[in-house]
């Protein structure tokens, strides 16, 4: 009696699951690159030229970097400044407020600071809607994993998450350049920054938008993991101010965050105005007087 399909039942029935279904995917993606999708969905036009086997591919970092590779017509342009780094106090968020597609200012009040759970927050650059819906996503996924497992998910594990997801969807024409903040309840604080190209790095600081080189400016020059709390939310709070003095595509409102092992609280909420005006006019101010009296 023939016993060999114990040793391989899957090859002597030929019922292999896996070849089943990559047969299936090659069958669709030849239907896809063989179908006129325009006449399925308007906007989400195919490429002329589509090799079967490369579909779908990598949207161009060329001159026209934010076009979709979906619709040439979608174009991003868009601007913001977030910042994020560690501190021996946990973690600080800084953010702008300002929503922009080139020259049009589409809100001055965004919140770019999404909640994922107490101890854990994303920001929000690139597309509104992309950042918005995933991080809430991410969110479900978060509460979820607490009610299975019966203990908060890790800032690591919640950036690999999104890391995931968006790579599945590379190519789509998603717009994201987030980072995921939080405090464990081992290793503390930990910052992890995630794109829509499927890059996840963690770091001790990162600065993402059209502000972040003016933000980088500032970062690099004042900070350092051994700040207390209230020089920490000084250089947050600068480093978004001088972006959004210098970046047309960033402004409004300042909003700074600190995570702790007790979770996320907001520490400052102010006008990037009220500043230039204010505090900084009167330091500025100072510093001349100063340098007029040793003269």
């Amino acid at each position: 009696m023939d016993l060999s399909f114990f040793n391989d039942p899957h090859g002597f029935f030929e019922t292999n699951p896996r070849k089943e279904l990559q047969r299936k995917e090659i069958a669709l993606l030849k239907e896809i690159a063989s179908t006129n999708m325009s006449s399925h969905f308007p906007l989400l036009k195919a490429p002329s030229k589509t090799n079967a086997s490369a579909f779908p591919t990598l949207t161009s970092k060329g001159g026209q970097r934010y076009v979709s590779e979906a619709n040439p017509k979608i174009k991003f342009s868009h601007g913001t400044t977030t910042l994020a780094f560690v501190f021996q106090g946990g973690v600080l968020v800084a953010v702008d407020s300002r929503a922009s597609m080139g020259s049009y200012i589409g809100s001055g009040t965004v919140k770019k600071v999404i909640p994922i759970h107490k101890h854990l927050i994303g920001t929000m650059a690139g597309g509104a809607a992309d950042c918005s819906f995933w991080e809430r996503n991410l969110a479900m996924q978060c509460r979820l994993h607490e009610l299975r497992e019966g203990k908060r998910i890790s800032v690591a594990a919640a950036s690999k998450l999104l890391g995931n997801i968006v790579f599945q969807y590379r190519g789509y024409g998603l717009s994201m350049g987030t980072m995921i903040a939080g405090y464990d309840q081992k290793k503390g604080p930990a910052l992890f920054y995630c794109d829509s190209d499927g890059t996840r790095l963690k770091g001790n600081l990162f600065s993402v938008g059209s502000g972040a080189t003016y933000a980088y400016g500032i970062l690099d020059s004042e900070y350092s993991h051994d700040l207390d709390e209230k020089a920490a939310i000084e250089l947050g709070k600068r480093a978004i101010y001088h972006a959004t003095h210098r970046d047309a595509y960033s402004g409004g409102t300042i909003n700074v965050f600190v995570i702790r092992d007790t979770g996320y609280e907001q520490m400052y909420k102010g006008d990037m105005n009220e500043l230039h005006y204010g505090q900084y006019m009167q330091e500025k101010l100072a510093e001349e007087g100063d340098v007029k009296m040793e003269s």
